[in-house]
């Protein structure tokens, strides 16, 4: 047992899901296949919104065959490009009749200076961007869905983040770490604002950190960065133990009335005072309707 399990407040649930539907970006791999695998064996519908279709077609059998659900489908979706959220998006709207869980969990790390199909620098990109406008397509569907839930994953490294308002996409210099941290501080800003815009709804909101998990997202870590996460590998959290605020913010019955928090460890944790900036939260928003070209009040 990795000795980082000896400090952490364990939480489990017998809750089901059984008639309702649940959406999760990034389900081919990591927490978000391990969210899949544990939210279909409490009888919910799964989405699985992924980007790599051949990798998608493997996660979708461990998941049917793991949980024996056959309710358990794949759709493409490649968040660093607009046209494919709305093409997406358009899809859910017809062919689903309701949507009572959206967990926005796809996201890309420290990765080399890229662009998105839009021209956003990647990480704020896929990150903030595509989510945000994916939540913006949908958010009638999970209206008519409610009592509904969206749960963005942040990480604990937004606590190193600033969100730069005048160079969001670090065209006056990139720095991989500090735009992952900006892309994962802006998360908990968007789901700070929108449980103000979604209150009195029934839609409930939630950002959390998962954990430092062994997962994909250190492909792009440099040889002495990947040298210290092998040597802390004891203290990280496996796919399972990552996905678990995940799953305890998809089910946790005491959090129904609960909305706009942040989560660790499957609890209520302390985010840093930037992500508790209401009025940064307010131009991000703004910031955000504007490149995306669209209106959202």
């Amino acid at each position: 047992m990795p000795f980082g399990n000896l400090f952490r407040r364990t939480w489990s649930s017998t809750n089901r899901l059984d008639g309702k539907t649940v959406l999760i970006t990034g389900a081919n791999t990591g927490i978000g296949k391990e969210t899949a695998l544990d939210l279909a064996k409490r009888g919910a519908r799964i989405i699985m919104a992924c980007r790599d279709m051949e990798k998608a077609e493997g996660a979708l059998k461990e998941v049917i065959e793991g949980s024996g659900s056959q309710n358990v489908v794949i759709k493409k979706l490649d968040l660093s490009d607009t046209k494919s959220i709305r093409e997406f998006a358009e899809t859910i709207n017809k062919e689903e009749t309701q949507l009572h869980i959206l967990i926005n969990n796809a996201g890309v790390m420290v990765c080399p200076h890229g662009k998105t199909v839009d021209g956003f620098e990647m990480q704020i990109g896929v990150n903030h961007m595509g989510h945000f406008l994916l939540t913006h397509l949908l958010v009638d569907l999970i209206k008519r869905s409610t009592p509904a839930r969206i749960i963005n994953v942040s990480s604990v490294a937004h606590s190193w983040g600033t969100i730069n308002l005048d160079d969001i996409n670090s065209e006056k210099g990139y720095d991989k770490k500090k735009a992952y941290s900006q892309s994962k501080l802006a998360n908990i800003l968007f789901t700070r604002s929108l449980a103000k815009k979604l209150q009195g709804t029934g839609v409930t909101a939630y950002s959390l950190h998962p954990g430092v998990v062994q997962t994909d997202l250190w492909r792009h870590l440099s040889t002495p960065q990947a040298a210290i996460m092998k040597m802390i590998s004891p203290f990280t959290k496996t796919s399972v133990q990552g996905a678990q605020t995940t799953i305890y913010c998809a089910v946790a019955p005491e959090l129904e009335t609960e909305s706009g928090g942040y989560y660790s460890d499957c609890a209520p944790a302390n985010c840093s005072s930037s992500a508790s900036d209401d009025d940064t939260a307010q131009k991000l928003w703004e910031l955000s309707c504007r490149m995306l070209s669209l209106s959202w009040d």
